[in-house]
Parts: structure tokens; C-alpha cells; sequence
């Protein structure tokens, strides 16, 4: 939009790891951001001085949750060290930050709430009593609401919009989220391959019992609303084609794919049975080790203009 190149620097996870090892529990503003800002500002720093710029900058001193003070003493060590300037305005003064806000929506920027640091992120969610839902990556590799992935996947339809000319807008929603932390099935201490329906919850962590019951597509479990399909069952709902339940666990279709095939199996839409996908079903008693996550949570929704 400003005509600026951007250039970008290595994404050196690792490194930075090491850097802050031993920090992790360090508060916002504390010993792990002086490490942060020094290993982020010398890249900076370095690449203007080779460009021969006479000055450098960084949008984290638009953050209210980050100290100028702190800001501008990295900067400046670094800036001696080069020979360059660290310019820091503050740009929070006199209503700064809500004109940012303001400045922001009106070109449909996404503005990140955290500074970047999963660290920093998981303090902040846990204060906010909030799953760090940013951190979850399933092993299906499945797009989930307000994941990372999702984010990425609606601004690069921005981006295709913007380029067709496509006036659109940007809107946010709130809504029921889900997500697995961890499920397993046992029978007689042998682990049975096995996928779980989005939006299922067990009471507790742990359940056993045994299923005594057909309706339909649905075999129930004598405790705790347990309830099974089978493999060619959620195959003909899906109309997908797996050939085994381990083949889907690392294949998973579309999440709104899974949550219509849920909705084919029980109406209720306010139903959280946990719903279990095996092979074939089980005769003898199984055991089942299960977690998830349902809460309230906000996403962006992109809405086209016609």
C-alpha cells in the first residue's frame, strides 16, 4: 500500500529457543523481551547499516503491551554498536493507540494480539482464561476454527479479492470453538485405531464400558453418551473413500465436512456426545482416554460485497 519493499529475515525458531531458555516464565516486559528485543534488533540493525541507512525502527513500539523504556535501550546499544540511529517515537501518547485501532480497521489490516512469543502468548491466554488455540496444530494437518492456519487461509483470500477488484468486507463473529487435546481407545490394553468427531466431549478423562446398542448409523455405549460409527458408515456420509480409520486420522477431510456429517447423525445441534469413528465395532468392553476444549472464542469472517 506505501510502496515499501519488504524484506524479510530468516524465521530462526531455534535459535531464538535457545536464546530464552530458562525465561519461559518470565512476565511481560521482563528479562525474556530484553533477550528478544536484542536478537530481533541486531538482524535489523545489521541489514540497515549494510544498506547504508542512517536509521532504524520497530512496530513493537506501538505496543501498549511492550516498555519503551525497554524498547529503546536495546535499540539504542545496537545503534551505537553500528553506527545508525534507533528512532523510537512514542506513538501511544494523546490516544495513539486507539487511532492506530481506528487507522487499522478502516484498511482491514490484521493486528495480532500477542507479540509474537509463544511464551508470551500462552501467559496471556491463560490470564484471559482462554485456550492458546494458535498453538494447536492437529496431526491431520484439518484447517480449525480460528487457527493459525485459518487466519492465513482468509487473508490470502483477501489478497485474490483485492487484486479481482472484489469489494469485500471483513466482519468478526462469535461462536461455540472445539479442540482434541488428546483421545485414545483401548480394548484389553491394546491402543484401536480410532477418530473422534469435532465438537465431542466426555464428562471426565476416562471412561470404560461396552456397547449394547444399534440405532441407525449409531452403536451406544452403555455410560457416559458414548457413541460409535463405523468406518464405512462415515464414509458414506462423508461420501469420501478411506480405507481405514488410520489412513483418515492423518487424512482428515474438511472441518465443516465433519461437523455436516454430525449433524446426519444426531439433530440436536447442541448435542456433545463424544462419537467415535472405528474400523469395526467393538464386542468386547473398551476403555477410552479423552480431552477437549469447548469455549466461547471470536474469528474474522470475510464477507463479499455484491
Amino acid at each position: 500500500m506505501l510502496g515499501i519493499e519488504l524484506i524479510e529475515g530468516e524465521y530462526d525458531t531455534q535459535s531464538w529457543l535457545e536464546a530464552v531458555r530458562g525465561l519461559e516464565k518470565e512476565p511481560e516486559k521482563g528479562a525474556r523481551c530484553a533477550v528478544c528485543f536484542d536478537k530481533r534488533f541486531e538482524v535489523t540493525a545489521q541489514q540497515a547499516s549494510d544498506m547504508g541507512e542512517k536509521s532504524f525502527t520497530s512496530t513493537l513500539l506501538t505496543s501498549p503491551k511492550k516498555s519503551i523504556k525497554q524498547l529503546k535501550h536495546a535499540g539504542d546499544k545496537l545503534a551505537q554498536k553500528h553506527g545508525i540511529e534507533f528512532v523510537a517515537p512514542d506513538y501511544r501518547k494523546a490516544s495513539g493507540t486507539q487511532e492506530q485501532n481506528i487507522l487499522a480497521k478502516q484498511d482491514a489490516l490484521y493486528r495480532q494480539d500477542y507479540c509474537g512469543c509463544l511464551f508470551g502468548l500462552t501467559m496471556q491466554r491463560e490470564q484471559q482464561q482462554k485456550l492458546a488455540d494458535e498453538l494447536f496444530s492437529p496431526i491431520s494437518g484439518q484447517i480449525q476454527p480460528e487457527s493459525i492456519e485459518a487466519r492465513v487461509a482468509l487473508y490470502k483470500e483477501r489478497l485474490e479479492l483485492e487484486e479481482r477488484g472484489i469489494e469485500y468486507k471483513i466482519v468478526k463473529e462469535r461462536f461455540l470453538n472445539w479442540r482434541l487435546i488428546h483421545g485414545l481407545l483401548r480394548i484389553k490394553k491394546e491402543t484401536i485405531p480410532a477418530h473422534f468427531l469435532p465438537m465431542s466431549t466426555l464428562k471426565s478423562e476416562y471412561t470404560r464400558g461396552k456397547i449394547d446398542n444399534q440405532i441407525g448409523d449409531l452403536h451406544y455405549m452403555n455410560r457416559d453418551e458414548v457413541k460409535f460409527i463405523t468406518l464405512e458408515s462415515y464414509n458414506r456420509l462423508s461420501k469420501s473413500h478411506y480405507s481405514s480409520v488410520s489412513q483418515l486420522i492423518f487424512n482428515t477431510p474438511y472441518f465443516e465436512t465433519e461437523l455436516k456429517i454430525r449433524k446426519q447423525l444426531i439433530t440436536n445441534p447442541y448435542d456433545l456426545s463424544l462419537i467415535v469413528i472405528v474400523d469395526k465395532i467393538p464386542t468386547q468392553k473398551v476403555e477410552i482416554l479423552y480431552k477437549s476444549h469447548i469455549y466461547e472464542d471470536v474469528k474474522e469472517v470475510l464477507l463479499k460485497i455484491t
